[in-house]
């Protein structure tokens, strides 16, 4: 369960601070979806990002499954983003030199011994299309593949809590449509809470959960 509770995030200037986000309360229940709509600058990647404790909040709370991640020490914070949180970003963000399966086996590469990772590995890339990519290089596969490379890479945990920051955002129709039905499937089948980023109208249309981002608060849309 992903807990968020009057979230508020600012920034110091030297004129006072500048306010991103103000009272921000949401609630998601493992294996619901929702969608965050807003205009640029509206501060949907910084609410992305709190979420995925990559940055704190400068008050309310965020909890997953009853932690809240903003309480640890730095390492037991990082362990907490490895296992328990999975990121999609607009830039696939692959290792060039990596492999494919090397790429989405980099999460696993930390922390406890996961001994089942390349059989899960191959068995979400075999999910995404791939199964016959194995070997390939990101430069070797196109820019749809390579998005649905990350994918795998951001479930290879099994993480409750799957984070998408314009997951289709520099795709074409036809590629972007591919991996938002790749993206909604393996969520389902992992019982993953989804929140996506986006100014795709399409996009947020197929969560059941949308929200609007409008003047610093989350509407329900």
């Amino acid at each position: 369960m992903l807990e968020v509770t009057h979230l508020a995030k600012s920034y110091p200037t030297p004129r006072g601070p500048l306010d991103i986000l103000s009272g921000l309360s949401l609630s998601l229940r493992p294996g619901e979806a929702a969608s965050i709509v807003g205009p640029s600058g509206s501060g949907k990647s910084t609410l992305l990002y709190i979420l995925g404790a990559l940055e704190p909040p400068t008050s309310g709370t965020v909890t997953l499954d009853g932690v809240d991640p903003f309480t640890l020490p730095p390492t037991e914070l990082a362990a907490f983003r490895n296992r328990r949180v999975g990121f999609v970003f607009q830039d696939h963000l692959l290792l060039p030199q990596c492999t494919v399966l090397e790429n989405v086996l980099i999460p696993t590469l930390v922390g406890d011994s996961d001994a089942d990772a390349p059989a899960r590995a191959r068995d979400l890339l075999e999910r995404v299309g791939l199964a016959d990519r194995l070997d390939h290089r990101p430069a070797e596969l196109s820019g749809g593949e390579r998005q649905r490379v990350a994918l795998a890479r951001a479930l290879i945990r099994r993480p409750p809590l799957l984070l998408c920051d314009e997951p289709t955002g520099n795709l074409d129709h036809a590629a972007g449509d591919v991996v938002a039905t790749m993206l909604f499937d393996l969520h389902q089948r992992q019982e993953t809470v989804l929140v996506v980023v986006t100014h795709n109208t399409g996009l947020a249309a197929k969560c059941p959960i949308r929200f609007e981002l409008v003047g610093q608060r989350l509407e329900r849309a």
